[in-house]
C-alpha cells in the first residue's frame, strides 16, 4: 500500500489553503468552461447549418488567444496579479451572462455570437498567464511539478467530462442553461481569487505595451533552457498531433460514420483519459531532480506512442478490434507522457524565470500551447492528403523522436539541466500563510 501512495499524485500543494481553494474551485469552473466550448460551436451549427461558420470558432477563438495572451502576459508583470485575477474573471463571468441572455431572448446572430466568443477567449488569455505565474509566490519550488499535473489532470478531465455532459443536456435543456450553469461555475474561482492576499509584482515592468511584450521575448532568446522547453513543445505537437486524421482514421481505417461515431469518440477521448490516469499516477514528479532529462524522455515517449497509433490504424482493417485497443492504448501512453512533459517544463518556467517576467513568459506557453497544435491540424492534413492518415501520422510520431534527440544533442545544458535546489522568491506565501 506504501509503495502504491509513492506513485499516487502529490497531493501536498493542497495543504496549502490557497493553492487548494484555487485548485477546488477548478473543477467546478472547468467543466463549466467546457459546457461553453460545446454549446458555443453546435448553437452556430444550429443557426446556419454550415460547419464553415463553425470553423470561425476557431479564428475568433485563436487570434485573440495569441494578440491578449502575449499582452496578458506584460500585464501580469505590471499590476498585482490579485487584482488583475478578479478582473479577468468578472469578464469571464460577464461573457458567460452574455451568452445566456443571447440563447434566452432567442438573438440568432452567428457574429454577435462570434463576437462574444472572442471577447471572452481574450479575458481568458489574460486570466490563465497570471493564474500560472501566482504559483511560485503560493510554493515552494519543489512542488511546482506536483502543482502543475494537478492542474492539468483537472483540465484533461473537463476535456472529457464536459463535452460528454454538453453533449447530453443541450437536446433536453437547450443552450440556455448550459450558458447559466458556466456563469454560475465561475462563481466559485471568483470566490478563490478574492480571498487571496495582494501579489503585487516584485520588479514591475515601466509600462505593460508593446515594449514589454518585445522585452519578454527578448529575455526567453537569451535563456537557453527557457527557449529550449517552448522548442521541443513545438516539436512534439507540430509534428506529433493527430487529432486533425481522427475523423478520417475513424471512418476509412474502421469504418466508422463519416459524421463521427463512437470510434472517432474513442479516439478524441484517448490522449486527455491518458493525461487524466498519468496525473493521478504523477506522484513521482516531485522526486525528479533531472528535469531537462524528464522532458526529453517525455517527448520521446510520446513520439513513439504517436508513431505505433499510426502502425496499429494501418493495419486496422485486417484486425479491427485488437487494432482499435491498440491505438487507444498508444493515443493514452502519448497523453500520459504529454502531462508529465507540460508539469516538468512549466516548473522550468515558474522556477528559473524571474518573477519580473513570469506572466510574460506564460503569455508565450499560452501561445505555444495553443498555436502548436493549430499548425498540426495543416501539416497533418497535408501530409495525410500524400500518405494517407495512419502513414502521416506514424511519420509525424518518428519525426518528434528525430528531432527532439537532435534538440538535445544541440543543446546539452538541457538534458543535464536539473530543478534548483532552493527557490526563494516570493516565499511569504507558504503552507499555512498563504491566504489561511
Amino acid at each position: 500500500m506504501a509503495d502504491l501512495r509513492r506513485w499516487l499524485a502529490d497531493t501536498r500543494p493542497l495543504r496549502t489553503p490557497a493553492f487548494r481553494r484555487l485548485w477546488t474551485a477548478n473543477i467546478v469552473t472547468v467543466i463549466g468552461a467546457q459546457l461553453t466550448v460545446v454549446a458555443v460551436p453546435a448553437q452556430i451549427f444550429a443557426i446556419t447549418q454550415s460547419s464553415a461558420y463553425v470553423g470561425l470558432t476557431g479564428i475568433f477563438g485563436l487570434v485573440p488567444l495569441i494578440a491578449f495572451g502575449l499582452w496578458g502576459g506584460a500585464l501580469a508583470d505590471h499590476f498585482d496579479r490579485r487584482l488583475l485575477l478578479v478582473i479577468t474573471t468578472l469578464g469571464l463571468i460577464a461573457t458567460s451572462v452574455a451568452f445566456w441572455l443571447l440563447a434566452l431572448l432567442g438573438v440568432g446572430d452567428v457574429w454577435v455570437l462570434l463576437s462574444v466568443f472572442a471577447v471572452q477567449q481574450a479575458f481568458f488569455a489574460v486570466n490563465q498567464p497570471t493564474r500560472t505565474a501566482i504559483l511560485p509566490r503560493l510554493l515552494p519550488a519543489a512542488l511546482l511539478p506536483a502543482a502543475n499535473a494537478l492542474n492539468m489532470t483537472v483540465t484533461m478531465a473537463g476535456a472529457i467530462a464536459g463535452p460528454l455532459v454538453g453533449g447530453a443536456l443541450i437536446p433536453v435543456f437547450g443552450f440556455t442553461w448550459l450558458y447559466f450553469l458556466d456563469a454560475v461555475s465561475l462563481t466559485a474561482t471568483l470566490w478563490a481569487v478574492i480571498v487571496l492576499p495582494p501579489l503585487p509584482v516584485t520588479e514591475r515592468v515601466g509600462s505593460p505595451g508593446l515594449r514589454a511584450v518585445v522585452d519578454g521575448l527578448a529575455y526567453v532568446r537569451f535563456q537557453p533552457i527557457l527557449l529550449m522547453s517552448f522548442l521541443v513543445d513545438l516539436i512534439a505537437m507540430i509534428f506529433g498531433m493527430p487529432r486533425a486524421l481522427f475523423p478520417e482514421i475513424a471512418h476509412v481505417q474502421f469504418g466508422g460514420p463519416e459524421e463521427g461515431g463512437l470510434v472517432f469518440g474513442l479516439l478524441s477521448a484517448a490522449i486527455p483519459v491518458g493525461a487524466v490516469l498519468g496525473g493521478i499516477f504523477s506522484g513521482s514528479v516531485s522526486r525528479v531532480v533531472r528535469q531537462g532529462r524528464a522532458v526529453v524522455l517525455a517527448v520521446v515517449v510520446w513520439g513513439v506512442a504517436m508513431a505505433l497509433a499510426g502502425v496499429a490504424s494501418w493495419f486496422a482493417p485486417s484486425a479491427w478490434l485488437p487494432m482499435l485497443i491498440a491505438v487507444a492504448v498508444a493515443l493514452a501512453i502519448g497523453g500520459a507522457a504529454d502531462m508529465v512533459s507540460a508539469s516538468f517544463r512549466q516548473a522550468m518556467l515558474l522556477s528559473a524565470a524571474d518573477d519580473a517576467v513570469r506572466g510574460r513568459l506564460q503569455g508565450v506557453f499560452i501561445v505555444v500551447v495553443v498555436g502548436g497544435p493549430r499548425i498540426a491540424d495543416t501539416l497533418h492534413g497535408y501530409g495525410a492528403a500524400l500518405v494517407g492518415a495512419p502513414g502521416a501520422t506514424t511519420i509525424g510520431g518518428v519525426l518528434v523522436v528525430v528531432f527532439v534527440t537532435i534538440a538535445a544533442l544541440a543543446l546539452p545544458a538541457f538534458w543535464r539541466y536539473a530543478r534548483p535546489a532552493s527557490f526563494t522568491a516570493g516565499t511569504e506565501l507558504r503552507e499555512g500563510s498563504a491566504g489561511a
